[in-house]
C-alpha cells in the first residue's frame, strides 16, 4: 500500500475489484458529493451526477496515473468536470417576470457549513508549523508581504525565507490532504 489510499483504491478497481470500487464509494462520495453541491447547487441533480460519477470512475480507473497526482485530487478533478458540463448542458432559464436576472449573493447554508469545516482544518494545519513560519506563511500569503520584506522582519536571509515558505506550504498541503 502507497501513502495515498485513494490511488491504491483507484488502481483496484481499474483491476476490475468491485470490493474496492465500494470501499472507494464509501470513503470519498461524501467529498465528491459537496464538490457537486457546490457547482450544481441543487441536490438531486447533484446525487444523479455524483451517481454518473461513479459510472465514470469504474470505467476510467484504467487512466488514473499516480505519478501526475494523488487519488483524491483525480476524482475531484472527474467530479468537477462533470458538474460544469452539467451545468453547460441546461438550458436557459428564462421568466417574464425578470427574477432570474436577481442573484442571491449569499451563500448557501451548506457551503458555509463546508467553508467553516475546511478553514478550522486549515487552522489545525498552521497550528502544527512553527509559529514564526505559520506568521510567515500569513505574511507571504494573506497580508501581501514581499518575500524581502519578510527576510527583513525575521532577520533572516532571502533564501532561507523562500526555503520556510516553500517547505510550510509543502507542509499545509500534506495536512490538507490527509
Amino acid at each position: 500500500m502507497s501513502d495515498d489510499p485513494i490511488a491504491d483504491l483507484i488502481q483496484s478497481c481499474a483491476n476490475g475489484d468491485r470490493a474496492a470500487f465500494r470501499v472507494l464509494y464509501r470513503d470519498a462520495s461524501a467529498k465528491l458529493m459537496g464538490v457537486l453541491l457546490r457547482i450544481l447547487s441543487e441536490r438531486p441533480e447533484a446525487e444523479d451526477a455524483l451517481q454518473e460519477l461513479y459510472t465514470r470512475i469504474w470505467l476510467r480507473a484504467t487512466k488514473y496515473d499516480p505519478a501526475k497526482g494523488r487519488g483524491m485530487t483525480w476524482l475531484i478533478a472527474l467530479a468537477r468536470n462533470l458538474a460544469i458540463d452539467r451545468l453547460r448542458s441546461r438550458p436557459p432559464r428564462t421568466s417574464d417576470d425578470g427574477l432570474d436576472m436577481v442573484v442571491d449573493a449569499a451563500p448557501l447554508a451548506e457551503t458555509r457549513l463546508i467553508a467553516k469545516g475546511e478553514a478550522r482544518r486549515l487552522n489545525e494545519c498552521f497550528n502544527q508549523l512553527e509559529p514564526e513560519r505559520a506568521e510567515a506563511v500569513r505574511g507571504a500569503y494573506l497580508a501581501g508581504l514581499s518575500y524581502a520584506e519578510l527576510a527583513e522582519q525575521y532577520a533572516v536571509p532571502l533564501n532561507t525565507m523562500r526555503t520556510w515558505l516553500r517547505r510550510s506550504l509543502l507542509k499545509l498541503r500534506e495536512c490538507l490532504e490527509q
